[in-house]
């Protein structure tokens, strides 16, 4: 008899279970992935100017996320500086969100100690990285005119190279 209604038990809460995750919502947060509208976030500049990425479209977006005490970060930075200038007066932002726990102070102090220099964003409300599904730096997406992100980039790269440039304007046609 015991047995019987162990078994009884065992069943009962099998079916629940069951039921209960075929009840599940789809995620609402899902990661964005290359083909799909790029998450709107709002960052704030060194100089504390606020930006949105909505209020980009009709540029071609570099938005990268870094850190000044991550290696490939470092290494990656002086061909954004080079990939920057070549942009110059073309329709192209480059947006770098620096995820230093330090903040401001953190990254005003790295361009300071190494001449290096970006078009760096925070993030206070530190939503950035969960709405790109950021698992480590540096990550980078381009997104084209139209506000669609079509190239993840994880790890750090060669950004100055006639390839990326090429590609880059291609999507400003």
């Amino acid at each position: 008899m015991k047995r019987l209604l162990l078994f009884c038990c065992c069943a009962l809460i099998l079916a629940a279970s069951g039921c209960s995750k075929k009840q599940q919502p789809v995620a609402v947060n899902a990661k964005p992935v290359e083909n799909s509208p790029a998450p709107a976030v709002t960052v704030v500049s060194l100089q504390d100017t606020q930006l949105t990425l909505d209020s980009l479209k009709g540029k071609v977006v570099l938005l990268n996320f870094w850190a000044t005490w991550c290696p490939p970060c470092r290494e990656e930075i002086p061909s954004l500086m080079k990939l920057n200038a070549a942009m110059a007066g073309k329709p192209f932002q480059m947006l770098c969100i620096s995820v230093d726990e330090g903040g401001k102070k953190a990254v005003h102090d790295f361009f300071r100690n190494t001449g290096f220099s970006l078009p760096a964003y925070l993030d206070p409300s530190g939503q950035a990285p969960t709405a790109y599904g950021i698992t480590g730096v540096p990550e980078t997406f381009i997104i084209d005119k139209n506000g669609v992100i079509v190239k993840k980039v994880v790890g750090g790269m060669d950004w100055n190279s006639p390839e990326v440039i090429s590609f880059l304007e291609g999507l400003m046609r």
